[in-house]
């Protein structure tokens, strides 16, 4: 009855290491079932070894399970691949706009820092001038720095910070 034991705690390592790769490989999902199923079959393998593995087992399924899905949608836009899904382009070059007469055109590109929270419309300032910007997709923090992706409706830069 040992080798159950062994089985649960074993299963339920396997289901941590599945959803940890689900914050670096998107799958649609795929992973995160599989590490549900396999976290439920290693809680399981604890209960047929005793009540008490059983309880343990289980509230690291109910605790445990979730924070760790929670603490991985946190981290996950800060990979390379989850700025990639949540801000488009990574490429640094892609953002740069050739030379325009309009100079907020010619702000394309350019990096600067927020002087108030973008929540998602704030001000920054590139170069000593203070502009209205927008958040491509969350917050940005005052003192965060950010580059300039596009002009929005009305002149307002649309920016993204920089990791």
């Amino acid at each position: 009855m040992e080798y159950l034991l062994f089985w649960g705690f074993g299963l339920m390592a396997v289901a941590v290491l599945l959803m940890v790769i689900d914050i670096f490989v998107p799958s649609a999902g795929v992973l995160t079932l599989t590490a549900v199923a396999v976290a439920i079959a290693g809680g399981v393998c604890l209960w047929m070894h005793s009540p008490t593995f059983g309880l343990i087992g289980t509230g690291l399924i109910i605790f445990g399970g979730p924070t760790l899905f929670f603490v991985g949608l946190n981290l996950m836009p800060h990979t390379p691949l989850g700025r990639k899904l949540v801000l488009g382009a990574d490429d640094p070059g892609a953002d740069r706009a050739p030379p325009t007469s309009d100079p907020l055109l010619a702000l394309i590109g350019q990096e600067g820092i927020v002087t108030t929270d973008l929540r998602p419309v704030g001000t920054v300032r590139i170069d000593n001038a203070k502009y209205d910007a927008l958040a491509e997709s969350t917050m940005v923090r005052a003192g965060e720095r950010v580059r300039v992706v596009s002009i929005a409706d009305g002149g307002t830069l649309k920016v993204r910070p920089i990791a």
